[in-house]
C-alpha cells in the first residue's frame, strides 16, 4: 500500500537516490521540520522523496531494520518503506514505523513536538494512545570513537657483554 502512495506522490516531488545523498537529505528534512536528527536512524537508504506541495515524504531502504533507542529503553522497527506527511514539528499518518512495548509491536502513526520549550516529543498510535519522551533521547547518536591504538612494544635492549 505504501508503494501505491509513493507512486501517486512522485509527480512534482524531489526524489533522491543513493545511500550518501539520501542520508544527507533525510537529515536536512528533519532539521527543516525542527525534529531531532536521530529520529530516523536509517543507514541503508536507497531513495528519499519529498512532495512539498502535499507534505508527503517517503524513505526506502534495502530492508527493514530495528533500532534501539538506549536513552529511553525502546526498540523501534522501520519497514523497508517509511512514509509520512510532514509539517513543522510534526509527522502524521506515518506508515512503516512500530515500537516494541513489552511483547508486542505497536504501530506509530503520529509524532510531534507541541511545545518546543518543553523539550518533549509525543508519539501516537492510530487509536490515539500516546506517550511522550525527552527530545534529547532522539538526537543523532554519534559514532563510537575508535579505540586508541595499542602502544608499540618497547624495543628489546641488546645485551652487549
Amino acid at each position: 500500500m505504501a508503494s501505491q502512495a509513493i507512486e501517486s506522490q512522485r509527480e512534482g516531488a524531489e526524489v533522491y537516490a543513493g545511500a550518501e545523498i539520501c542520508k544527507k537529505k533525510s537529515m536536512e528534512l528533519l532539521e527543516e521540520m525542527h525534529l531531532p536528527r536521530g529520529l530516523l536512524p536509517l543507514a541503508e537508504l536507497e531513495e528519499v522523496g519529498y512532495n512539498r506541495a502535499t507534505g508527503f515524504v517517503w524513505l526506502r531502504q534495502k530492508r527493514a531494520i530495528t533500532h534501539a533507542f538506549k536513552r529511553i529503553g525502546r526498540t523501534v522497527s522501520y519497514a523497508a518503506e517509511v512514509t509520512a506527511y510532514v509539517e513543522d514539528r510534526r509527522m502524521k499518518r506515518m506508515t512503516g514505523v512500530k515500537s516494541r512495548e513489552l511483547l508486542i509491536w505497536i504501530t506509530i502513526s503520529d509524532m510531534y513536538i507541541d511545545d518546543p520549550d518543553a523539550k518533549r516529543i509525543t508519539f501516537k498510535t492510530p487509536t490515539g494512545i500516546g506517550r511522550s519522551f525527552p527530545v534529547s533521547a532522539f538526537e543523532e547518536e554519534e559514532a563510537a570513537p575508535a579505540p586508541a591504538p595499542a602502544p608499540a612494544p618497547a624495543p628489546a635492549a641488546a645485551n652487549n657483554k
